[in-house]
């Protein structure tokens, strides 16, 4: 969707004008991928009107291929205004312009599924969920059991004012529930579902993801990832197995499809090139699909439809254990959604906590997406816990020290030396305005006092 960002603090009463930009979980998370050499394609729907064109050329200049977005004559594009405010404070203001949009027209009929379903990884966001009830059952169709079910990563994006009615705590948890892996924050937990008690309680309320994130603000970021038992691939799972860090396997290729506001979609060949597809719903709820070339802190190789040619950077190849390429019959049966395997089949937790380097935050907006461009991109490349979540992280601080929703990645070779650092220094690190275009590794590319 188009964003109209605010040219001074205050009121949306008092401010006098805005910036146009674009905005959206899926698109914000695609266009990251993209930006960190991944190839990307966005599945959605705009309307056939000015600030659908905006979108469409603005989301294509960021990598993404968007051959895939349709155009609704009959139904504009959503837009939306903000206030410059933290969206947790009470002065934040959002005003949604997204009833009645093309991308809340989205249907299982006008969507491109077997394009989404053809990616190893598949990324989707609660707001889509919110924008009708045909988009509801979109994703529903999306994450239920299907021979080509792809990897499901679900991010909840509570987003209280889009959702007509009161049963959306009911209708996130259970769309977490049938995801492999979840993005949550532990506020958003205790405001959509009440609950208290810190990561380990979000983690008993939702264990059936075989990885789940719960993000803490400055805090930090934990990381529950269950492990398999040697038996667990001859049962039927309710949850795909997220890459083997240290195991790649160069022959095996790994995708991600999402439903997102931003797309992308890919898939990891032979020569190690990686593609990415979420289905999303920026700038209208839509699937995207990307190319994952080399993965830089943010985003998931998962690819939803044919490749768009090797990648031109270096690539990583890291694919899902226990998944076969796309087109491959399944090694057993897959059924999404199902509820906690049997005691006894299931392993137990690798809990992982990193903390949040400090960062001088110029606006809050789009950092979940951020992160979870991020932790896929590291988790596709097959990277350890502590290094997925870092990534994150990293992802995170270029957008907040960034006015819009789209901040400035580091690149791969920079955020990799972050990433690296001994505890200590990760732990001194100061985060600034400009921090992703110093020289990379240079020592003056951030504080660590």
């Amino acid at each position: 969707m188009v964003t109209f960002l605010p040219t001074r603090p205050g009121r949306l009463a008092d401010v006098p004008s805005f910036e146009r930009a674009i905005g959206g979980a899926e698109s914000n998370v695609l266009c990251a991928l993209a930006a960190t050499g991944h190839t990307t394609r966005w599945v959605s729907r705009v309307g056939a009107d000015g600030f659908g064109d905006h979108l469409l050329e603005t989301i294509a200049a960021h990598g993404v291929d968007v051959t895939s977005v349709g155009r609704d004559p009959a139904r504009p594009t959503g837009i939306y205004f903000r206030t410059a405010a933290d969206r947790a404070t009470d002065a934040h203001e959002v005003a949604y312009y997204r009833s009645g949009s093309a991308a809340s027209a989205m249907t299982t009929d006008n969507t491109d599924l077997p394009a989404a379903r053809a990616a190893r990884v598949l990324h989707l966001s609660g707001i889509t969920a919110a924008l009708s009830p045909s988009c509801l059952s979109l994703l529903q169709d999306l994450t239920a059991p299907h021979p080509a079910r792809p990897f499901i990563s679900f991010d909840v994006n509570h987003r209280p004012g889009l959702w007509p009615h009161k049963n959306a705590p009911q209708v996130l948890l259970d769309l977490a529930r049938r995801a492999d892996l979840v993005f949550v924050g532990e506020d958003e937990a205790e405001e959509t579902w009440g609950i208290t008690g810190g990561p380990e309680a979000i983690r008993a309320a939702l264990p059936e993801p075989t990885t789940l994130v719960v993000k803490q603000g400055a805090q930090g970021a934990t990381l529950f990832e269950r492990q398999p038992r040697t038996n667990d691939s001859e049962r039927v799972t309710g949850a795909v197995q997220a890459p083997t860090a240290g195991q790649p396997h160069a022959h095996e290729p790994a995708h991600v499809t999402g439903a997102a506001q931003a797309p992308v979609a890919g898939q990891l060949g032979t020569d190690e090139s990686a593609q990415v597809r979420v289905a999303t719903q920026a700038p209208a709820a839509g699937v995207s699909r990307a190319d994952v070339r080399g993965c830089v802190g943010g985003c998931p190789p998962a690819a939803v439809g044919a490749s768009t040619g090797p990648a031109s950077r270096e690539t990583d190849s890291a694919p899902f254990r226990g998944r076969t390429p796309p087109g491959a019959p399944p090694t057993h049966p897959h059924t999404p959604g199902a509820r906690p395997a049997p005691e006894g089949t299931a392993g137990p937790d690798t809990t992982t906590f990193v903390p949040s380097p400090h960062v001088t935050v110029v606006s809050p907006i789009g950092a979940g997406d951020a992160f979870a461009a991020g932790f896929l991109s590291a988790t596709l490349r097959g990277l350890p816990p502590k290094a997925r979540l870092r990534h994150g992280h990293l992802m995170a601080a270029a957008a907040l020290t960034t006015p819009g929703d789209l901040g400035i990645p580091p690149t791969r070779h920079h955020a990799d030396h972050l990433a690296a650092l001994d505890d200590d220094t990760w732990g001194r690190l100061r985060l600034a305005p400009g921090w992703t275009q110093a020289p990379d590794g240079a020592d003056e590319e951030v504080r660590t006092t």
